[in-house]
């Protein structure tokens, strides 16, 4: 229930907050999203994540739910692509860089990273099946 309430938040954000030139469309977007988890496995409830763009200094910061899911948001347009980020958490941090093929306007596009305990995890290749089970069927 609070994945849900937190991806309908984050999802409203970019409605909401869309502007004219379409920020709204998927190739205004990046997503970073995974589980938080102790070095024991289990999950950690309302701990803040922040995505920061190396670039810019920006950052975005997302929340872990009680199952410790966070899902972050970052405006990134096609010419991001290759562009370094780094996700922190409490003091540590993870260089990540923004890949997606900037000529694919369909496909979401982001990553996903785990962190268990100390230790960041990337798993891109989850990234589209845990942001489709984050967001559910669909509905009509």
């Amino acid at each position: 229930m609070a994945r849900t309430t937190a991806l309908v938040l984050a999802l409203a954000w970019i409605a909401i907050g869309a502007r004219v030139d379409a920020e709204h469309e998927v190739y205004y977007r990046y997503t970073v999203l995974g589980f938080v988890k102790d070095a024991h496995g289990r999950p950690l409830a309302g701990t803040q994540l922040e995505l920061v763009r190396e670039k810019t200094g920006f950052s975005y910061v997302g929340e872990t739910d009680a199952e410790g899911f966070y899902l972050i948001i970052a405006r990134l347009g096609d010419e991001s692509v290759g562009e370094p980020l780094s996700l922190r958490i409490e003091r540590a941090s993870a260089p990540l860089i923004a890949r997606f093929d900037p000529s694919n306007h369909a496909d979401e596009r982001g990553t996903r990273v785990d962190v268990e305990g100390a230790r960041f995890v990337e798993r891109r290749a989850s990234f589209a099946s845990t942001l489709a089970a984050a967001l559910g069927p669909p509905t009509r």
